[in-house]
């Protein structure tokens, strides 16, 4: 069984850009380490009258370019060497699409899914009372929004809290609230549709169209779902999908899914497989009858498609099984779906590996817009919206590209290349190095 390591995973990658943009000693010292770790155990109530304590993060990792930016999550897995890694992920990812924002990230240590609403919300406010009353968030200096397991909810209620303690209104300090509340229009879907605009970009330089294009995506959560209906609709054929209890493919050469049937299918049953299985028992005339039959996850990374999309969890490409992925093309709209142990032998087999820190930065730039907004009052429309987007991107993707070629280099440590050297000349402007 693999062992995850994000914030090593993050460290590998970045000296590897480090080499090969020769950075000093002290660049990569002043990226190495976040400027700053905040802990906690949140205690809050459970509807039986009991206490319930949790670990909770903040870590903020860079704040040269602007106020951190970054989720919070709440995952049993969340704990401080992932936060770690995801804030400084989000420095570079806020630089590679050039937005003036910083790296951070929060996680609450806990399975959601045994909580009930009302928990959450108790939990939640706990939470962001103690950042707002150490100082830690603030609209000019720590901005967070949703991630694994939150939502617009969670982030209204944190808001409100947040402002509670303040005594005044201060909606630019979360984004990814309910419109609402000062929400932004186009946010709920800019993960997926930056990381469609990108691989559209890439599809046009090898000269590949969307209706002769093969998708399969892992993940049928926020990004996974929107990224396949943007597909679906410009002319993508979606063959297989999956979510965390399993995935279904089309069972028939010429198909492919409907993906509006697909979100049906999830929202009656809780689930993709549901809608043909209880449990292992699947009904077998119904799923001919759909042309459907039943992948694994780890199944659904060895298919015979053009592009794979990785929408669920880190490190789900590694070592033991990034020789069997057959796709030629990965977008990674998760984060760190793919070790660097991967990334070398994905590499030699030639299969283009679009980096998380491009291909799922649009829900940070959309979340930037949103702050903006606030701060400024305005109420942009919906295609202002993703006409923005789509221009921060295309231009991403273009700068991208040249660090590509400038270094020779792989896809990855061009996008950590032109992040980290963004970074670091703006820590030179202000002399911290």
């Amino acid at each position: 069984m693999t062992i995850k390591k994000p914030f090593e995973n993050f460290l590998k990658n970045l000296r590897t850009a480090s080499e090969t943009a020769q950075l000093s000693d002290a660049a990569l010292a002043g990226l190495e380490a976040p400027e700053a770790i905040h802990k906690t155990e949140v205690v809050f109530a459970l509807d039986s009258g009991e206490k319930m304590t949790v670990p909770a993060y903040r870590v903020q990792h860079n704040s040269a370019r602007g106020p951190y930016k970054g989720g919070i999550r709440f995952h049993h897995e969340a704990d401080l060497d992932e936060v770690k890694a995801l804030a400084s992920l989000m420095s570079i990812k806020c630089a590679v699409v050039n937005i003036p924002m910083g790296g951070g990230k929060g996680g609450i240590q806990v399975d959601p899914k045994k909580l009930s609403k009302s928990e959450i919300e108790r939990m939640s406010r706990a939470y962001f009372r103690w950042g707002t009353e150490q100082g830690i968030f603030g609209v000019n200096r720590d901005v967070p929004a949703p991630d694994v397991y939150t939502t617009p909810q969670i982030m209204a209620w944190m808001l409100d809290e947040h402002e509670k303690v303040l005594g005044f209104k201060s909606p630019g300090v979360i984004t990814g609230k309910p419109l609402e509340l000062g929400g932004s229009l186009g946010r709920s879907y800019a993960t997926s549709q930056g990381g469609f605009f990108v691989l559209m970009k890439y599809l046009e330089k090898i000269g590949k169209k969307p209706e002769d294009t093969t998708v399969a995506v892992q993940g049928f959560g926020n990004a996974g779902a929107y990224f396949a209906e943007i597909a679906h609709k410009a002319g993508f054929k979606v063959i297989a999908v999956s979510d965390s209890k399993g995935g279904v493919a089309c069972d028939c050469d010429s198909d492919a899914f409907d993906v509006n049937k697909l979100s049906a299918w999830k929202k009656e049953h809780g689930s993709l497989r549901g809608n043909f299985c209880q449990g292992e028992t699947c009904d077998i005339s119904k799923m001919k009858s759909e042309n459907v039959k039943t992948v694994s996850n780890a199944e659904l990374l060895e298919l015979d498609v053009d592009v794979l999309v990785l929408a669920a969890l880190d490190g789900v490409v590694h070592a033991e099984n990034a020789a069997r992925v057959n796709a030629p093309i990965i977008l990674e709209l998760a984060n760190g779906p793919v070790t660097p142990e991967a990334d070398e032998i994905l590499e030699e087999k030639d299969c283009v590996v679009i980096p998380d820190i491009l291909a799922n930065a649009g829900g940070v730039t959309v979340s930037y817009f949103e702050w903006v907004q606030n701060r400024s009052g305005d109420v942009w429309e919906e295609e202002f919206v993703i006409s923005k987007l789509k221009k921060v991107m295309e231009n991403a993707y273009a700068d991208w590209m040249k660090m590509k070629d400038q270094y020779d280099t792989s896809y990855r440590n061009a996008a950590f290349v032109l992040g980290v050297n963004r970074i670091v000349t703006t820590m030179k402007l202000r002399g911290t190095i």
